[in-house]
């Protein structure tokens, strides 16, 4: 009876929004497929997230439609068919979005009511908060295996319109896999985290390997779009203050997921409260470390586009490098190896369709090669700096490129 109200609510024309990330519930791609006529005309709605959400909505229907901020690799053909529409906006714009453009209908993922009729929304509140009380319809799968943490968002059985029973994993993220080249960013990078520090780290391999490292530190707080498996060690060694922690959602393994229920001190909240500037002006030493595909030498980065094709977006990073400005002694660094498959990552200069992060956001580059802080240097030291990170067998080609590059200005 529940699958079949929720059902006749999809008409032509329906706004859906989906939570996503380790929230998406795995049991609403196989109701959608029996019934695949439903979704003429719908639109899904969520911040998908490539190689953790693989369901192409858009393809259960030839008038099916998604709207995302990130291209989940599964929806490339829909992408390239028209049926996928991804906005040009970081996580805090795309929660302004939100509250513009509220969606008819809101799903979500929850576990069942405690004894005071409250839902937990489990390891996500990034966005269902700001949509769940300004939908008309609200919709939620109840999964007696979420994990919940102590600080997660809660709804009330009450407001649910629409209650769908399962009981299944939830999406997840296996742990970067640990590299020597991770090991020595990491290293280089983990000098400018002292004690009493907050962390925002972004997805990747070096920014993971980097909080990997720190177990030896002491009273770090936590402020991040997401956490993942690595926050874990750095909880059993005692390196984290025992309260003050802030995120939007949990993605990782069934470690992590088996954790959270210990995670006292860290509170599941809004993106506005986990990438608004104004949140973030209020932390101090502020240090965002976030990844990219390329660096040019002028000190913007690429995180979205790879050999010409869009496999992602800003995300929060603009956001969180931006919240570094704003935070007394803050810092907002980007790490990433010198070379993909032994081509160099630091760049000449960005040929992508789009610049994610503008050379006013990143004060500091790491490599496994050294650190380059660019921040308050004028534009031929910067330049310098960042060949000084590259991979030593191609700093002479980027010497000369660059060249090449400030005699045409």
């Amino acid at each position: 009876m529940s699958e079949a109200a929720f059902l006749d609510l999809l008409r032509p024309g329906t706004r859906v929004y989906l939570s996503a990330g380790s929230a998406e519930p795995l049991a609403l791609a196989p109701l959608l497929s029996n019934h695949a006529d439903r979704m003429d005309g719908v639109d899904i709605i969520g911040s998908f997230v490539p190689g953790v959400n693989d369901t192409d909505y858009a393809a259960l229907h030839p008038g099916a439609r998604m709207t995302t901020l990130l291209l989940p690799g599964a929806a490339r053909d829909s992408f390239k068919a028209g049926r996928v529409s991804i906005l040009p906006l970081s996580y805090f714009g795309f929660a302004q979005h939100l509250r513009r453009y509220p969606p008819d209908i809101a799903v979500v993922q929850v576990a069942p009511p405690d004894a005071d009729g409250n839902c937990s929304l489990g390891p996500a509140a990034d966005f269902a908060p700001l949509v769940w009380h300004k939908a008309r319809h609200r919709i939620a799968f109840i999964n007696r295996s979420l994990p919940q943490a102590p600080g997660s968002w809660r709804v009330r059985r009450s407001e649910i319109d629409v209650a769908i029973e399962c009981d299944g994993p939830v999406p997840g993220l296996a742990p970067a896999k640990a590299s020597s080249t991770a090991a020595a960013i990491a290293r280089n990078a983990a000098r400018m985290v002292e004690d009493g520090a907050t962390l925002q780290v972004g997805l990747g391999g070096a920014p993971a390997a980097i909080l990997a490292s720190l177990t030896d530190r002491h009273k770090l707080s936590i402020h991040s779009g997401m956490i993942g498996d690595e926050i874990v060690p750095l909880a059993d060694a005692g390196a984290l203050a025992p309260a003050g922690h802030c995120t939007g959602i949990a993605i990782g393994s069934e470690a992590l997921y088996g954790w959270l229920p210990q995670a006292v001190g860290f509170d599941f909240v809004p993106t506005p409260q986990t990438h608004g500037p104004l949140a973030l002006a209020q932390r101090d030493r502020l240090i965002a470390i976030n990844s990219a595909l390329e660096v040019d030498l002028l000190g913007q980065a690429n995180l979205e586009w790879r050999h010409g094709k869009l496999v992602s977006g800003a995300g929060g990073a603009p956001n969180f490098l931006t919240g570094a400005h704003l935070s007394p002694g803050g810092l907002a660094i980007i790490a990433l190896p010198s070379t993909a498959r032994d081509i160099s990552r630091i760049i000449p200069r960005i040929t992508a369709p789009t610049v994610s992060l503008g050379k006013n956001l990143i004060d500091v580059v790491v490599t496994e090669h050294g650190v380059a802080h660019i921040g308050d240097l004028p534009m031929e030291q910067r330049a310098q700096a960042l060949i000084g990170i590259s991979a030593p067998e191609k700093r002479a080609d980027l010497q000369q490129q660059w060249e090449k590059l400030r005699n045409s200005f």
